[in-house]
């Protein structure tokens, strides 16, 4: 059988001589390729004809981190802290969370895709958990930090399928955002939580592979349990494959 066909969202990026480039990092195709699969970026400014023809040959959807989402996505208003936006990338990706909801494509979110997850299914988001959590631990873990350094447990919940993924109810994770879910969509569950009480997980009920993480999975790789988190949506994607 070929490998499972897993679409990976990209971001843009215009270098010092004005080129704009799309791309995305290389530790999610990476870490796509070791769960046996075969990532396909999907460009900024496709087409919504060429989009839906895309969406039925893929098997699943990777959303990767990347910058913030315009505040406008949730009904809110620019936060001083609030970075570079790239509105069609909100567009699309939340597009492709709704396409991915409603067809029963496996996906997965990482960090910002966590909360493009959220905001695509009707929630909110803190833009700056420092200034709007009360109480919140340091999530922002950049400068000065390893990508893999680990910055505080999460606790996952029990009997849900991240737990079963994981094979773990804590696990030490790394922490590069600074903003989080504040009102969780109604059709998401919470699935691991910091010890502040900020989500770090959710997933889709009664959907083959609906998950997203705060964390960034593709820079443990040598970590079983995050390995095993690419693994399972691969193979929830490969069964999807083989229909």
């Amino acid at each position: 059988m070929s490998a499972a066909l897993i679409g990976v969202t990209t971001t843009r990026q215009t270098n010092s001589s004005g080129l704009v480039t799309l791309g995305v990092m290389q530790a999610y195709t990476e870490a796509l390729y070791r769960a046996g699969a075969c990532p396909l970026l999907i460009p900024l400014g496709i087409p919504k004809n060429r989009l839906d023809e895309l969406i039925q040959r893929l098997d699943g959807i990777l959303l990767p981190g990347g910058g913030d989402i315009d505040p406008a996505c949730y009904g809110s208003q620019p936060h001083p802290s609030l970075g570079s936006i790239i509105p069609d990338r909100d567009e699309l990706e939340i597009e492709l969370v709704r396409q991915a909801v409603a067809q029963g494509i496996p996906f997965l979110g990482i960090c910002r895709g966590l909360q493009v997850t959220n905001v695509a299914m009707g929630g909110s988001l803190y833009e700056d958990l420092s200034d709007q959590h009360p109480g919140a631990l340091k999530h922002n873990y950049t400068k000065g930090y390893a990508r893999n350094y680990l910055a505080h447990p999460v606790e996952v919940r029990a009997g849900t399928l991240l737990a079963q993924t994981l094979g773990a109810t804590q696990v030490m994770v790394n922490s590069i955002h600074h903003q989080g879910i504040r009102e969780l969509a109604s059709s998401l569950t919470a699935s691991a939580i910091a010890p502040d009480g900020v989500i770090e997980a959710i997933e889709l009920n009664g959907h083959p592979f609906g998950l997203g993480v705060q964390w960034h999975p593709e820079c443990l790789p040598e970590d079983p349990s995050m390995r095993a988190l690419f693994r399972q949506f691969v193979a929830s994607a490969e069964a999807r494959h083989a229909r």
